[in-house]
């Protein structure tokens, strides 16, 4: 990867991700603003099997989850890693009554957020993580056209 480069994979064998172009540059613009560069973030899209293999072989945990987020040193910005289970976020945006448009987008954000450092282990920061991610989402201008 390039600097600057947000690369997309699927996994998932129900699943594509659309505007990807205008994606990555809402990404790297939301990235921009929160002063940091994007080095290399490299977004998966899978399966429920798929992430919770993953949470359980890198971090020894047995339990399902809609992200996982690998981050790697650079000196050029943010870099990592960040598995999505679709089928989470489709089961998410039903509970949330939300479209799963809006909810991939959102978890995408997460993603990119705790690669830049918001953590959200507390109340206070899963509030304020949720904050950072409805600013990110209302940027979305691709959308609206």
């Amino acid at each position: 990867m390039g600097a600057g480069d947000i690369t997309f994979q699927f996994q998932h064998p129900r699943f594509r991700l659309q505007h990807r172009r205008a994606i990555r540059s809402w990404l790297l613009s939301c990235v921009h603003q929160s002063g940091q560069n994007v080095s290399g973030l490299h977004y998966s899209f899978c399966t429920d099997e798929f992430i919770q293999e993953a949470n359980r072989q890198y971090l020894d945990h047995a339990y399902q989850t809609d992200i996982l987020t690998f981050p790697y040193p650079s000196s050029q910005g943010i870099s990592g890693d960040v598995l999505i289970s679709i089928d989470r976020v489709r089961d998410n945006a039903k509970f949330h009554r939300t479209s799963v448009l809006d909810e991939t987008h959102r978890v995408m954000a997460h993603g990119a957020l705790h690669l830049l450092g918001y953590q959200d282990t507390t109340t206070e920061e899963q509030q304020s993580m949720r904050l950072l991610e409805e600013t990110w989402l209302s940027k979305r201008i691709f959308l609206s056209t």
